[in-house]
């Protein structure tokens, strides 16, 4: 029931996030990491199902990328409405993204390194954990840089650095935040449902 619940709240965002997006470029850009996400969790179903709480995580990522990819990063209303309340110098939705970005791929990398038995130790653990968002979120900036060089202005929408010259260093920085988070709230709970209570 659970898993039919997950997967009709992920097609309605996707459908809907596909119904006149700001562009569709910037849509397949920004909806794609949750499509490839989705068959590779098809894929390993059977194999290495996942706990129910990084299943959850998943989604709530995944709509953050429809959203995002629906209306672009830099022009999500409610961030916008934001934006004018407190007289912000931009959308700061893209930072819900890059927040997401580490504080989602934390808690898989945790599953996947405590199931396989990877690291006997807690501190190296989590060590490794972080190291491994900074590199992810590091990725997804050369991924950035390499679509804005391809692609040309077209890439503007997909950048979302609305102007700021530290854009890319602080994405990582909130990615980072966003792992650490991840782990000091979720990983008791994360614990219980791996050990099946």
């Amino acid at each position: 029931m659970l898993r039919k619940i997950w997967i009709i709240i992920f097609c309605a965002f996707l459908i809907w996030s596909g119904i006149n997006p700001s562009d569709y470029f910037t849509w397949f850009l920004e909806v794609v990491p949750a499509i490839i996400g989705v068959f590779v969790l098809w894929k390993t179903e059977k194999s290495f199902p996942l706990t129910i709480l990084v299943y959850d995580l998943i989604l709530i990522h995944s709509v953050i990328l429809m959203i995002g990819g629906h209306y672009t990063y830099a022009e999500v209303p409610w961030f916008n409405t934001l934006k004018d309340v407190f007289d912000l110098a931009r959308n700061n939705y893209d930072k819900v993204g890059h927040f997401a970005q580490g504080f989602v791929p934390a808690m898989i990398a945790r599953e996947i390194f405590i199931r396989k038995k990877i690291i006997n130790s807690k501190a190296w653990e989590n060590f490794l954990i972080i190291t491994f968002c900074l590199g992810f979120s590091a990725f997804y900036e050369l991924i950035e840089w390499w679509v804005a060089i391809s692609s040309g202005e077209s890439a503007d929408d997909f950048l979302g650095t609305q102007g700021y010259i530290w854009d890319t260093q602080s994405d990582m920085g909130i990615a980072l935040l966003g792992a650490i988070i991840a782990l000091l709230t979720l990983s008791k709970i994360h614990n219980k449902q791996l050990s099946g209570k």
